[in-house]
């Protein structure tokens, strides 16, 4: 398996369907006896519906699934809410995008977010080739064609950064604002020593196990078990192989090293301490980065340490993104 992709045991991660049922907040009403209102009641429950969706969190009024094509014809979906400058999240291996449902919710009070589905991922298309970084950095470009013009904030976790460096390799940081690259190697430092791996002979004999597996290690902190489950099946949308090839990228780790020091705008550069030593060479380094080691936290630090991560994406996107 290649360095830089995630790793069983890491994690995709949607928070903020927890602990909500729906589409965001339920109210009841309770009918009254005999199935008749009293005009007090029938205030009484013209008050509590005006209630209830003012109750109703703002992104799931904001919130919109929208779809583009790509240069080959593939048509991809991503979530968008808010408005203003541009901050595009792309998710980790066979991960659907609402798995940044608390930073959609967060961040779309004062920023324009989008979430992309990457091919074979979520609710985007099934194709059959496009598994590997070019086609995939490709993808990203073609989105932030389709969006407009202006500079984005491109923000990509485990696989998805590599998705995002590939982006940069190939186009450049002209329409980057800053990078943001969550929780995996960057091909910085020494390489870690080779280790024999099961993971792919699993994935082709037991699938469901695994991804289930894989899925339930990314967090370190309790999930439900309904949003455990709709993770790790869509997790299974593409074919067994396509999978397979994500995680097995043709690029030596120098490569993506490369790519990050080529761009020269603010990156920052957020994960969990496996991969301390490589963020501090980044610090060392870069020459605008912004580094934090998330202590406690799984692979999915995003959810496990929502209120922090949306703090720092907050800051980094209000004082040190270079829009102009």
């Amino acid at each position: 398996m290649a360095e830089g992709v995630p790793r069983k045991g890491a994690a995709l991660p949607h928070p903020s369907a927890k602990g909500r049922k729906g589409s965001g907040g339920e109210c009841s009403r309770a009918a009254h006896p005999c199935g008749t209102h009293s005009p007090t009641t029938r205030r009484r429950d013209l008050v509590a519906a005006a209630l209830c969706a003012l109750a109703a969190p703002v992104v799931a009024a904001a919130e919109g699934a929208r779809w583009f094509r790509t240069s080959d014809g593939v048509r991809l979906r991503y979530l968008e809410a808010g408005s203003g400058r541009v901050v595009v999240f792309v998710p980790g291996w066979c991960m659907p995008g609402r798995i940044f449902a608390s930073q959609i919710e967060a961040l779309s009070r004062r920023w324009r977010v989008v979430a992309l589905d990457p091919r074979g991922q979520g609710d985007s298309e099934v194709p059959r080739a496009g598994y590997e970084p070019t086609r995939r950095g490709q993808d990203i470009r073609d989105l932030l064609t389709h969006l407009g013009g202006g500079r984005v904030v491109l923000a990509g976790w485990s696989l998805g950064v590599l998705d995002a460096l590939s982006y940069a390799d190939m186009a450049g940081d002209a329409r980057l604002a800053g990078l943001v690259l969550i929780d995996n190697s960057v091909g910085e430092g020494v390489p870690p020593p080779p280790r024999a791996s099961r993971f792919f002979q699993n994935l082709r004999q037991r699938r469901d196990a695994t991804v289930r597996g894989f899925v339930a290690g990314m967090y370190r902190t309790p999930q439900d078990s309904a949003y455990l489950d709709g993770i790790a099946r869509e997790a299974q949308r593409m074919p067994v192989e396509a999978s397979i090839r994500l995680l097995s990228y043709p690029r030596p780790r120098e490569f993506w090293r490369d790519s990050l020091y080529a761009v020269r705008r603010p990156v920052y550069y957020a994960v969990t301490p496996r991969l301390r030593g490589q963020a501090e060479l980044v610090a060392q380094k870069h020459p605008q980065p912004v580094v934090e080691v998330f202590d406690g936290a799984g692979h999915a630090l995003f959810v496990d340490a929502a209120a922090r991560f949306n703090a720092s994406m907050e800051d980094f996107l209000a004082r040190r993104a270079a829009w102009a």
